[in-house]
């Protein structure tokens, strides 16, 4: 039996009374992505994976430094005809809309203060800060689905013993999967998509 909980004005409910939110039963076929901008009572920052609704943990403070740092140094360096956007959802597919942590798109990709997803052919670069509860999908599905979709390049932030570490791969079209092109400690100095110069161990003074 339920314990109620009590309201302020002094009404009690009893939670098993209380509707179950609709992202909780998944549809036959899964979920789409429309449903991400329907969905009632949906959390914050819940992204769409093979038709399932993931939700996201409670984050790191290296997670949440890591994404301050990555955004302040591409707004610096980010050419005047792209765009830096953080932790906003991508349609790949019908039943793929993941959300990377830090992206760069195109200007033409952009459509005003409503919009709440980016088209893939527009986006040039996705970041994955990796966090322990999405370690696998940060790692392996999520740039499957990136390269998938035809997203030059992608960025893996992992927490290393020695401090920040970045791999960053580059899009093979001919095998539609991924490439490293080199793996960064501490500092992050690469000349595409453009020239980028980080300097990763302001994580430790922040």
């Amino acid at each position: 039996m339920s314990r109620p909980e009590r309201r302020p004005h002094g009404e009690q409910i009893d939670h098993d009374d209380a509707p179950i939110p609709a992202w909780l039963i998944p549809p036959r076929d899964g979920f789409t992505s429309e449903d991400l901008d329907r969905l009632p009572q949906l959390p914050a920052h819940a992204e769409l994976i093979d038709g399932s609704i993931v939700l996201v943990g409670p984050q790191t403070s290296f997670h949440s430094l890591m994404l301050d740092i990555l955004e302040r140094a591409l707004l610096r360096f980010v050419p005047e005809d792209m765009r830096v956007r953080r932790q906003m959802t991508v349609t790949l597919a019908e039943r793929q809309r993941p959300e990377p942590d830090v992206l760069i798109v195109r200007a033409e990709g952009t459509r005003g203060l409503a919009q709440t997803s980016l088209d893939p052919e527009h986006v040039v670069l996705a970041v994955e800060v990796v966090s322990k509860e999405s370690e696998l999908r940060d790692r392996e599905r999520k740039p499957e689905l990136y390269a998938q979709a035809g997203i030059p390049h992608f960025w893996r932030v992992e927490n290393g013993d020695g401090g920040p570490v970045v791999c960053v791969f580059e899009l093979d079209p001919t095998t539609e999967a991924y490439k490293s092109t080199g793996v960064h400690c501490n500092r992050l100095k690469v000349s595409v998509p453009f020239d980028v110069d980080i300097d990763l161990t302001e994580v430790h003074r922040l």
